[in-house]
């Protein structure tokens, strides 16, 4: 699947592929399908965010995790 993220509070630092980059409200980034991406708060506040995936498979049992911090 491919993602879109759209930041609506908060602040958040999106890696996608070699690319980092800070995204705060109303702005957002496209991860296209295949490539390795990652999410994180730098703040202390709050971040929400919208999530909106498009393919033919949209479960997430095909996720492959190189690094994860919080166990899943």
């Amino acid at each position: 699947r491919s993602e879109h993220w759209v930041v609506v509070a908060g602040t958040a630092k999106v890696e996608i592929g070699d690319n980092k980059k800070i995204i705060g409200p109303n702005e957002s980034v496209y991860i296209p399908l295949g490539v390795k991406h990652r999410l994180s708060n730098p703040s202390k506040l709050l971040l929400t965010l919208i999530e909106v995936q498009s393919g033919s498979y949209l479960g997430e049992d095909d996720i492959k995790r190189f690094e994860d911090d919080y166990g899943r």
